[in-house]
């Protein structure tokens, strides 16, 4: 048998062995984020440098994701002013707007054949969990989504006040789905730190690549080391794709 038929037998066992399959969101569930972009990115909108721009969404600014902070222009106004205290108030409120806009349009435009796999594992008796990473803003939408009625345990950073890749987060996801860590399956595209948290609380992993390969190779590569398993498509979670 050769490696890959290997790797895709043992992955097939892995889903099949489990009671709750968790996902990630943003990257995993979703489309490239280009893909639901219209117009300039928030960044752009702001006139700062995209590093440093990335260093305050990503690094800096738990305060938003574990929900100290909940109103939207605030949390802008917070970041923008770390890296630039003189830019006005109609920017940041713009940039507050045009970024509500885009992440209703990603959560929307769902692909299709995500909400097929999800709806295949659920009625092959799978729990099926979303622990997610998200400020308000991120998630207004969440209620349009045509996935959101498929999931059996929703889990926002910013409600629950602990963030991947922090214990907590995971440890509230399995106990609302009455799980235990060798119960479970964590599919994400690897942010936040989410599958070495993951594999610390005991749980199995699978990269979801597929989003993110074409634009962010080398982070694939890395990320890819604290998985068990890579696939670049949802698909590849059920026996017959």
């Amino acid at each position: 048998m050769k490696g890959n038929e290997m790797n895709r037998k043992g992955l097939i066992s892995l889903v099949a062995e489990k009671q709750a399959i968790l996902f990630d969101l943003f990257h995993t569930l979703t489309a490239l984020g280009s893909t639901w972009t219209n117009g300039t990115m928030t960044h752009e909108i702001l006139g700062v440098e995209k590093e440093a721009w990335y260093e305050q969404l990503l690094v800096n600014s738990r305060y938003r994701l574990a929900g100290d902070e909940k109103d939207p222009y605030t949390i802008v106004k917070r970041m923008a002013h770390a890296i630039d205290p003189s830019i006005p108030h109609e920017v940041i409120v713009k940039a507050t707007e045009k970024r509500i806009e885009r992440f209703q349009k990603g959560l929307i435009n769902i692909p299709g054949i995500n909400k097929v796999v999800i709806g295949r594992l659920k009625n092959a008796g799978k729990k099926i969990g979303l622990i997610s990473n998200a400020d308000v803003m991120e998630i207004l939408a969440w209620p349009q989504s045509p996935i959101a009625q498929l999931f059996d345990s929703v889990i926002f950073s910013c409600h629950v006040g602990y963030a991947k890749p922090e214990k907590e987060i995971y440890d509230i996801s399995m106990r609302q789905l009455n799980v235990g860590p060798k119960d479970c399956v964590f599919v994400g595209d690897g942010g936040s730190g989410e599958l070495p948290g993951a594999k610390e609380r005991g749980i199995d992993t699978v990269m979801m690549a597929g989003v993110i390969r074409g634009a962010l190779p080398d982070i694939v590569v890395e990320r890819s080391r604290d998985a068990d398993f890579v696939i670049d498509s949802l698909e590849e979670l059920l026996p017959d794709s």
